[in-house]
């Protein structure tokens, strides 16, 4: 017996407020970083900063669903097994 397993997906709506809450946030803190009243070197300082908490935020988003994706595997793979050993016993043997 064969389960097809149903995958959430996210609606194109969703992914839109995604991207667009992203691309205003970084673009209107590019922005105000270009327009504060300090020497270069200060605002290139900033925008190394923001530079690095976007990257670093990617890279903690990633690994969070791939922990939570190999939790989801194991959990399967258990159930797998389960249910061969269920199936492989016939107490009327």
């Amino acid at each position: 017996m064969t389960q097809s397993i149903a995958r959430p997906k996210d609606t194109n709506a969703w992914i839109f407020q995604c991207w667009a809450s992203f691309i205003l946030a970084t673009s209107t803190t590019a922005i105000g970083i270009c327009y504060l009243p300090v020497d270069i070197w200060v605002k290139g300082f900033v925008g190394m900063g923001l530079t690095f908490s976007v990257g670093s935020s990617f890279t903690l988003a990633k690994t969070i669903r791939d922990n939570h994706e190999s939790t989801r595997l194991a959990a399967r793979i258990d159930e797998a097994r389960v249910e061969k050993i269920l199936a492989e016993h016939h107490p009327l043997k």
